[in-house]
Order: C-alpha cells, then sequence, then structure tokens
C-alpha cells in the first residue's frame, strides 16, 4: 500500500496531512484556496509528489450538512482527477482539537496550520478505526 493522505476541506483553506507507513501521521502545508480549480490542481500536485493510493476525506458524519459536503467533496475530488482509493472519516470537532493543540503558541494565525492538524486527526481516527476492524 502506498501512503495516504488525508484532506480537509475548507472554504479558504485545504488542510493535508500524510501518512507514508507505519502508523505516523505528518502535517503537511496546507493549500490556500483562491478558486476551485487552483485549489483541486494544488491538492493533485501533492498526491502525485508522494505517489499516494488512498484518500480519506473528513465530512461531519450525522450533520444537517453530511449530504451536502459529500457533493462538495465528490465534485472537488472529480476536479483534483485521483484514481486511488477515496474513504471517508467523521472529521467532528477535529478543528477544535487542532486549535487546543495550537494553544499556547506565540502567535495565532490563519496560515494553514490549524486545517493540516485537523487532517493529521482525521488521518488518525481512520487508521485507528483500521486497527480497530482487523
Amino acid at each position: 500500500m502506498g501512503a495516504i493522505i488525508a484532506i480537509d476541506l475548507g472554504l479558504k483553506r485545504i488542510g493535508l496531512a500524510l501518512s507514508a507507513g507505519a502508523g505516523i501521521v505528518t502535517p503537511l502545508p496546507a493549500v490556500e484556496r483562491k478558486n476551485r480549480n487552483q485549489a483541486a490542481n494544488d491538492v493533485k500536485k501533492v498526491l502525485n509528489e508522494y505517489e499516494v493510493s488512498m484518500v480519506i476525506v473528513g465530512i461531519p458524519m450525522g450533520s444537517t450538512s453530511e449530504d451536502e459536503m459529500y457533493r462538495r467533496v465528490a465534485h472537488f475530488m472529480n476536479l483534483v482527477d485521483f484514481k486511488g482509493e477515496i474513504a471517508y472519516q467523521d472529521e467532528s470537532h477535529s478543528s477544535q482539537e487542532a486549535e487546543a493543540m495550537m494553544k499556547g503558541e506565540i502567535r495565532y494565525k490563519r496560515d494553514g496550520r490549524i486545517d493540516s492538524l485537523s487532517a493529521k486527526i482525521i488521518l488518525e481516527r481512520y487508521l485507528h478505526s483500521l486497527k480497530n476492524s482487523l
């Protein structure tokens, strides 16, 4: 199995995290989103760079926006033109967890670190659920 990347799809930034094996998850620099096509191309470059075989996308499961988010994610992933496997993971409260992890940082700024930490949490949840299902 190749590398796995988690995506936390946001309107301004797209958080990314990578697991290249052994269950270790590393946040990657977030993609600034100027428009859909630019964001999709930037994400595609990252997926190709790391030779990703699977993408995990965070979805707020059980919320009223779940169906709408599935549609948005499907449309975005079509733009990315990713040929590997796509799975979905509940992202509920991942941003709040990421923000809590960042507390104590001297300067809190919207530079994408929260978004990529959120993607890291999403990927860790997915890997944990895989381990528990074995």
